[in-house]
């Protein structure tokens, strides 16, 4: 694992498929010497663009269907089927070294007992790229992102099943559509633009990808984005119906929600429109003009009303609560694009981040030793809050550390917005701080003076590629007491996890730079003991329902010897 990439991941899967088909064979008597006439000759395969009947009998932690010719053994991927379905697909591409061919959807011919096409509430569905599960039971969808992390671990970590937990069941998000509060439908530029600059001469298909093609597939809607997403879609759409001659390229738009609360006792008996969000609280700034009553979508509660509208400026502010917390941000910057999920998630956070009460730091570990002494382990009192972004963990757990936390990110950006967030949520600086720093030396020198390991934990949610060796090494070394891991993207956390647990980067496939793989310690120095951790527990979350997409937490507790 290099980059944790689709095709990294795709390409395991279907290795595992053939082993277990040739296991199978081989458990079965294929290779007898009785039945050496009947091996078989090397396959003819289907032309490119004929359709054939397959069988899928597996599904992808990509999210796509592993199918199978009747008599073949050659494995075919086919998007927007389940394990159980026999479909018609066309065959697009043969990857010889690879021992797979790539096929395109083209429909049903018996469907799988788990498929309800009547589920599907998209017209794209089967061509848009984006959604993968739509004729799923949600219960279903969530096992099958629980076997998603499940064999993440068992392929990726590198450790033997008896040091990895029973991964538990996946957390589901509270809405299935209409939750992501970010959607960047795009357009491609005119035929030949680089050459000609020429503007379009009529507007452009406006949309996402089709799936295994590059051309923009003209969609208006999109279900899983939140209302005010989907009403900005709209008035984007009709904006460039009028304006597209000022185009000579292509383009990304961004559709970002961004909420004003207003408590009830603020607005009891006014039944007229409230204020249009403030600035750096939506839309509205100095040099545009508030959002008209039509652009603003209003949400009643109990206890307060929320003003939803779209931001589409890249270098506007969005505002998003969290529970009783606030987060200001750039609009086209990162956060998690389903806040549905968020206070679920954050509070699952909250509750495993310190040691349970009635344990050492290393009783839930299943390789940890016993212990006779009646110490009691010293309180955990600092947070480190790595790959901090503009605060999301440091500011919503800050309030359980007594000694203080701190969020580390390398973006200058992320950590003044982070800041900024920490004060909207009226947190002190000696409670929250933040340090902008490159991911080669995140922990630094006055980071590690200050804080103890053994009363230290460590949240990470990294990028997608993971970790790096250089990072994971820094966390030996700091050797903080619990970690807890989330992660947008699986694989790599499950090689991370591996990393962590065995005590060494060597061997993990991570490139290594001079600085990590140097030996030898600094004169007068002693030499730290190794540092290792076990795994505690590891669950996903469903930030991204109707796909194939799933996050997940890894709870690590340092291993005392």
């Amino acid at each position: 694992m290099a980059t944790g990439s689709s095709e990294e991941v795709l390409a395991i899967d279907i290795q595992n498929l053939i082993d277990s088909l040739n296991q199978a064979d081989n458990d079965g008597g294929a290779e007898t010497a009785e039945n050496e006439a009947d091996k078989p000759v090397a396959e003819t395969l289907p032309e490119q663009g004929s359709e054939v009947d397959l069988d899928v009998v597996e599904l992808a932690s990509t999210g796509e269907g592993l199918a199978l010719r009747k008599g073949s053994k050659r494995v075919y991927v086919v998007p927007f089927a389940v394990p159980g379905d026999t479909v018609k697909a066309k065959v697009y591409r043969h990857l010889r070294d690879e021992n797979y061919t790539v096929a395109d959807f083209v429909s049903v011919v018996t469907p799988s007992p788990s498929r309800d096409d009547t589920r599907v509430q998209c017209k794209y569905f089967a061509t848009c790229s984006g959604c993968q599960f739509q004729m799923l039971d949600y219960a279903h969808q969530l096992q099958l992102k629980k076997r998603i992390v499940e064999k993440a671990f068992r392929h990726f970590s590198q450790l033997p099943p008896e040091l990895v937990p029973a991964v538990q069941d996946t957390i589901g998000s509270p809405l299935q559509y209409g939750y992501r509060t970010k959607l960047t439908p795009h357009f491609d530029g005119p035929q030949g633009w680089r050459r000609t600059k020429q503007p379009f001469e009529s507007c452009p298909p406006i949309g996402f990808m089709p799936k295994g093609k590059r051309n923009t597939l003209d969609i208006e809607d999109c279900p899983i984005g939140t209302d005010a997403v989907r009403m900005g879609m709209k008035r984007e759409r009709a904006r460039m119906a009028v304006e597209y001659g000022k185009y000579t390229r292509g383009a990304t738009i961004l559709l970002r929600e961004s909420t004003k609360r207003i408590p009830k006792k603020t607005i009891e008996g006014d039944s007229s429109m409230p204020q249009p969000p403030a600035e750096g609280e939506g839309e509205a700034t100095k040099d545009s003009p508030p959002p008209a009553e039509d652009e603003v979508i209003r949400v009643e509660t109990d206890e307060y009303t929320d003003l939803k509208t779209c931001v589409t400026d890249n270098n506007g502010k969005s505002t998003e609560y969290v529970g009783p917390y606030v987060f200001h941000n750039p609009a086209g910057s990162f956060f998690q694009n389903n806040n549905s999920i968020l206070p679920v998630f954050t509070d699952y956070i909250r509750q495993h981040i310190l040691p349970p009460t009635s344990s050492s730091p290393s009783s839930s570990s299943p390789d940890a030793p016993t212990t006779s002494t009646s110490t009691p382990p010293p309180q955990i009192k600092y947070l480190i809050d790595a790959y901090s972004g503009s605060g999301l963990f440091t500011i919503t757990l800050s309030s359980l550390f007594s000694g203080g936390s701190v969020g580390i990110d390398i973006s200058d950006a992320s950590i003044t917005y982070a800041s900024q967030n920490a004060s909207s949520n009226a947190i002190p600086p000696s409670r929250a701080t933040f340090i902008a720093a490159d991911a080669a030396d995140l922990f630094t020198p006055e980071v590690r003076a200050r804080y103890a390991p053994d009363e230290t934990a460590v949240v990470l949610d990294p990028p997608r590629k993971g970790c790096d060796a250089g990072f994971l090494k820094q966390l030996l070394d700091l050797a903080p007491r619990r970690v807890v891991y989330v992660s947008c993207n699986v694989h790599t956390q499950a090689r991370d996890v591996g990393v962590l647990v065995r005590g060494e980067v060597a061997g993990s496939g991570l490139k290594e730079d001079a600085a990590t793989t140097a030996e030898g310690v600094v004169e007068g120095e002693k030499e730290k003991k190794k540092t290792r951790y076990a795994i505690e527990s590891i669950r996903g979350f469903d930030f991204f329902p109707q796909t194939g997409h799933v996050e997940s937490v890894a709870v690590l507790n340092r291993v005392d010897e």
